[in-house]
């Protein structure tokens, strides 16, 4: 059953320290460590125990939209308006490399689960996978015709959920390089998708204010209705129990 649990004003607090807006964050894998990235062109880590910003890097050009840990903890990966996406080491605190390829903003990207693996998406509509240790682009994924918003693996790594701003999902066969299924939820952008632990479910946080829960087996789709503006993101905790919504009408809901 679906009921909102909790709901959260969002309210400024500490760690202040950007000049923009936040595009992205991530925690550290041991959860010590925040990153962000920001409207001002900068990649942030904030440390909890300092409770302050411990590393600042200025390498883009234009507004970052969204940074994501390495399982390892040691290295921070970023995406930009700037076309390219950077990965930062962050004990040396520098910029080990740059992935060129996109032709147009990089609006999001995730680690292939434990592995050395990069994925991108992009306003140029494609989808990117990048080695680390070359800086070389693996495989492309061609399919959408709209600008692509979000994109998440399963917790297995055998799939790629990705979603458009026409609100067009697709399904990824990673090994295969080919396309498993479309989900047409236009004409509303599709901002954020996240597979469940068991890769059974995909949440899909919609413009219309909606979280579209899809059992892909199934092909059931459940709509968790509440919010007052567009879902930005939507994400599973880490059992899989409750779903954590965010939205333009500055609430966080908690699903269950």
């Amino acid at each position: 059953s679906s009921g909102i649990n909790a709901e959260w004003p969002l309210r400024p607090g500490t760690g202040r320290g950007h000049t923009m807006w936040i595009g992205g964050c991530d925690f550290h894998p041991q959860g010590t460590k925040l990153a962000t990235g920001s409207g001002d062109t900068s990649v942030k880590v904030w440390d909890f125990s300092e409770g302050e910003c411990v590393s600042t890097f200025n390498d883009h050009s234009h507004p970052v939209w969204g940074v994501a840990w390495h399982h390892s903890g040691n290295f921070l990966a970023s995406c930009s308006m700037d076309n390219s996406s950077k990965l930062f080491d962050v004990v040396s605190e520098r910029c080990r490399c740059t992935f060129r390829g996109h032709s147009d903003s990089v609006n999001s990207l995730t680690f292939l689960p434990y592995s050395n693996i990069l994925c991108t998406c992009s306003a140029d509509k494609t989808i990117s996978m990048w080695d680390i240790r070359t800086g070389l682009c693996a495989q492309t994924f061609y399919g959408h015709v709209n600008a692509i918003n979000n994109v998440s693996f399963n917790t297995q790594g055998t799939a790629i959920a990705s979603c458009d701003a026409y609100g067009i999902v697709k399904i990824w066969d990673v090994r295969q390089v080919v396309e498993i299924e479309t989900y047409d939820f236009e004409p509303h952008p599709a901002n954020s998708v996240q597979f469940d632990t068991s890769g059974a479910c995909l949440a899909v946080a919609s413009n219309d204010g909606s979280v579209k829960m899809l059992e892909i087996e199934k092909n059931k789709v459940t709509e968790l209705n509440g919010h007052e503006d567009g879902v930005q993101g939507a994400l599973f905790n880490r059992n899989g129990e409750m779903l954590i919504s965010a939205s333009s009408d500055s609430t966080v809901k908690i699903w269950s």
